[in-house]
């Protein structure tokens, strides 16, 4: 599982999603990208669930790049407690994802197979995604 090694402070505030993917919005690796549509939090299951997929539709032929790493902390409270008693345990690591953001990028594939690969993936995910060639 995605998960930061170390962090300054274990626990993050919750953030905001709003506005465009100023960085990570072009495909600077590989020749074909997953371009995502809308904002999200993008959990570390998430991502392993779609790269799992993408191997598996391209027969580890080709290379693969995850340009999304979830490096943001999400709590939670166990059922039934009550207020106070400060802030939950980590349940899990998030990638903050803004529209336009690329989150894998694919070489070495014909465009055809990596359309798919990219489309069955696009199913794992928590937001319409997009196709995209490198310009």
């Amino acid at each position: 599982m995605l998960q930061p090694k170390r962090r300054k402070y274990r626990k993050d505030f919750r953030g905001s999603r709003k506005g465009k993917a100023g960085r990570g919005n072009e495909v600077n690796f590989g020749e074909f990208g997953l371009r995502a549509l809308s904002a999200a939090w993008l959990t570390a299951r998430q991502i392993e669930a779609a790269r799992k997929t993408i191997s598996h539709e391209t027969k580890r032929a080709g290379k693969l790049w995850i340009r999304a790493f979830p490096d943001k902390p999400v709590t939670h409270k166990p059922a039934g407690v009550k207020m106070g008693g400060g802030k939950g345990d980590i349940e899990e690591y998030v990638a903050v994802v803004r529209p336009g953001k690329i989150i894998f990028e694919l070489a070495g594939l014909t465009p055809e197979a990596a359309r798919e690969a990219f489309r069955k993936a696009g199913h794992k995910l928590p937001f319409k995604t997009v196709f995209v060639e490198r310009e």
